[in-house]
C-alpha cells in the first residue's frame, strides 16, 4: 500500500496519471489499476478523472495534504541512503575470525584503513561464528563454505594445512621421514579434528594418521604458541603461519605431504545488494590473498 501512497502523491504533482507513469517509468495502465487499487482498499474516490485533466476529491485532497511531505522526507531519505552505498565512506562493520586477522590479514586491515580512511571499518573479531544478520554487519570473513541459505557467500581463497615445527624440536625429536614416523612425536592437536588426513604432493597418495595429542586446544592460536615453544608437531593451515614460515621460526615437517584446503569466503545476507565500501573491502581482501598465495 506505501507504493500506491507514493504513487498517488506523484499523480498530483505531475499533474495527471500518464505524466506520473512518465516520471515513475511505470506503464499507464499499471498507474490506472494502481490508483483503482488504493481507492478500493480507501473506500473512497480519490479523483475525478476525464480524458485531460483531473481535480481531487475533497477526500483526495486531505490525503495529499496528509502524505504529500512524509513522501519527500521518505524519498531524500532513500535518495541519501543510496549515494551512501555509491561512496567509499560511511561506517562498515565487519565479523572476522580472531587468529587469522592477528596473524596473516593483520598487514591488510592496516593497509586497507589507511588507504581508505573516510571508510569507518568497526571490526568485531571473534572465534565464534556471530549472527551476521542479528549484528547488523555489512560483512563477516568465515574459514569453509557456509551451509546456510540465507547468506551469499564468495571464496576469497584457500591454503594448504602442513605440518610444522621448529628446528629446535626435529633437531632434538626422533626421526621423521615417513607419516608414520609421526607416532613417535609430541602432536599438539585442536579439538576440531582427532585425525589427520595427508596427502603426498607428487604421487597424490594418502595416508591418515590418527593422533594422540600430547596437547590439545579448542584455538589453532595456541597450537601455534607451543609449536613455537618447541614441544611438537602441529597441523596449521598456511596462512596461519606464513610469517613464521618466511622468518624461519617454523619449518615444514614432512615437506612433501600436505592436508586438506582452508578456505576463505566473505558471506553477507542474502537479498541485500552490497554496499560500494563493503565490495571494496571483499576485492581488497581477495586480491591481498591472491598476492600472499599466488594460486589460492
Amino acid at each position: 500500500m506505501l507504493d500506491d501512497i507514493v504513487l498517488f502523491v506523484h499523480i498530483v504533482q505531475q499533474g495527471g496519471l500518464s505524466q506520473a507513469g512518465e516520471y515513475l517509468s511505470l506503464p499507464a495502465a499499471t498507474v490506472t489499476r494502481r490508483l483503482q487499487r488504493l481507492e478500493s482498499r480507501l473506500g473512497q474516490k480519490l479523483l475525478h478523472r476525464s480524458a485531460r485533466q483531473f481535480t481531487l476529491t475533497q477526500q483526495g485532497e486531505v490525503y495529499y495534504q496528509s502524505y504529500a511531505s512524509l513522501v519527500e522526507q521518505f524519498e531524500q531519505t532513500s535518495h541519501h541512503l543510496n549515494q551512501q552505498k555509491e561512496q567509499l565512506s560511511g561506517k562498515l562493520k565487519v565479523l572476522a575470525p580472531l587468529n587469522i586477522c592477528h596473524g596473516f590479514l593483520k598487514s591488510m586491515w592496516l593497509s586497507f584503513t589507511k588507504e581508505y580512511p573516510d571508510i569507518q571499518l568497526e571490526l568485531v573479531l571473534s572465534n565464534q561464528l556471530e549472527d551476521i544478520i542479528k549484528s547488523q554487519a555489512d560483512l563477516a570473513l568465515r574459514i569453509g563454505p557456509q551451509a546456510e541459505s540465507l547468506l551469499q557467500q564468495k571464496k576469497l581463497g584457500q591454503a594448504d594445512s602442513i605440518l610444522v615445527a621448529t628446528p629446535i624440536y626435529l633437531t632434538n625429536a626422533p626421526v621423521l621421514t615417513e607419516p608414520s614416523d609421526l607416532k613417535q612425536h609430541r602432536l599438539i592437536g585442536t579439538t576440531l579434528r582427532n585425525k589427520w588426513p595427508l596427502t603426498h604432493i607428487t604421487s597424490r597418495a594418502s595416508y591418515t594418521h590418527m593422533c594422540r595429542f600430547s596437547s590439545i586446544y579448542n584455538d589453532t592460536g595456541f597450537v601455534k604458541y607451543q609449536v613455537a615453544d618447541h614441544q611438537g608437531v602441529g597441523l596449521l593451515p598456511r596462512f596461519e603461519i606464513i610469517n613464521e614460515l618466511a622468518t624461519g621460526e617454523f619449518v615444514r615437517a614432512l615437506p612433501n605431504w600436505q592436508s586438506h584446503n582452508r578456505e576463505i569466503f566473505a558471506i553477507w545476507p542474502s537479498g541485500r545488494l552490497l554496499s560500494k565500501k563493503a565490495v571494496c573491502l571483499r576485492d581488497y581482501i581477495h586480491n591481498f590473498i591472491q598476492q600472499q598465495l599466488p594460486g589460492s
